[in-house]
């Protein structure tokens, strides 16, 4: 089946994805871009100071600031390109200039003042943005796809068939600028763990991520070797087992700490619970309380995660679908 982005160009259609080294920004645009079906460029970029310093609006020549050891922005310029994160925006809206409005400019997140001069915005709904070209989410956009969940579950079933079932995906965060993952979250969390395997007979996958602090990496550690039988924890080493703990999981445990852990969470179908950290952030408070009113998780008590009352939407899907639809006009104008 021919691609609708081939159909509506004699040549193929061309999307640059604006990678900061920031792991959230890079995936939410990869998320996104993926989802176009065009022939997709990924730009490793960054500015330099003073340009990476200054507020996106009062960027003078941004693309004279990019780091030179990074890649070049040269024409010819792409049909799409997608951004997030701060540094960005100055460069994407630099590239739809230097392409005479050719190309069509998205960004994920909140641009702020730019907002006007992008394509498409993005945004979650606790930025509170408005707008003709503002599409409003409840959750990150992500590069979690049914075909990556049944690649990962082909991949690791046997690996994690010995474990029981309910089979529970456990998704460890850390400290960030809002949150601690203290010594009393983890023992608490662990007992939970502990009461649901005895009432319901579970089973854990459990892994951390590259914020997880090094005292509470090894308190679920041990948990695991304490229970060979119904506990496996990525240690950092080999594959790492993400895709397939949420293709293979039966319900979902994650700490709330991160909108984009949340986000493919539930980006899987599966029922979701969230572990509060300590620490508090009002933005952050607005997306679980948002997710909660609408039944679409709920706050681990120790017992199985049930079914959400309301599916998640894969507005991922959505985003790109508008892109596509801005791309027809573009090509055939």
């Amino acid at each position: 089946m021919t691609d609708p982005l081939t159909r509506l160009s004699a040549k193929p259609v061309t999307l640059w994805a604006l990678l900061l080294p920031e792991a959230g920004f890079r995936s939410q645009v990869l998320g996104l871009a993926e989802r176009l079906g065009a022939t997709l460029i990924e730009k490793n970029v960054d500015l330099r100071k003073p340009w990476s310093i200054l507020p996106a609006r009062l960027c003078p020549f941004p693309l004279l600031g990019l780091d030179p050891n990074l890649d070049r922005l040269e024409p010819p310029w792409p049909d799409v390109v997608i951004a997030c994160g701060r540094r960005t925006i100055p460069l994407a809206l630099a590239i739809k200039r230097a392409s005479g409005g050719r190309t069509v400019a998205v960004y994920i997140q909140n641009p702020k003042g730019a907002t006007p001069s992008f394509d498409l915005v993005v945004s979650m709904r606790h930025d509170g943005l408005e707008g003709p070209n503002v599409m409003v989410v409840d959750t990150a956009i992500h590069r979690v796809t049914p075909d990556k969940l049944a690649a990962a579950r082909d991949k690791w079933r046997e690996r994690f068939a010995t474990l029981p079932h309910p089979l529970v995906g456990v998704i460890l965060g850390g400290k960030n600028r809002s949150f601690r993952f203290t010594e009393a979250v983890a023992d608490r969390m662990i007992e939970q763990l502990i009461a649901l395997s005895t009432t319901d007979g579970a089973g854990f996958i459990i892994t951390p991520s590259r914020r997880t602090e090094p005292e509470i990496f090894e308190k679920f550690k041990r948990f695991a070797a304490e229970h060979p039988a119904i506990v496996r924890f990525w240690d950092g080493h080999g594959d790492n087992p993400y895709f397939g703990l949420l293709a293979l999981s039966d319900a979902l445990i994650v700490t709330e700490d991160s909108v984009s852990m949340v986000s493919e969470a539930l980006a899987s179908g599966k029922p979701v619970a969230t572990v509060q950290l300590e620490g508090k952030a009002k933005r952050h408070q607005t997306f679980i309380e948002n997710l909660i009113d609408k039944q679409a998780i709920s706050r681990f008590d120790g017992t199985l995660p049930q079914v959400n009352a309301v599916p998640a939407a894969d507005q991922t899907e959505q985003a790109a679908e508008m892109i596509r639809a801005m791309l027809a006009v573009r090509l055939t104008s």
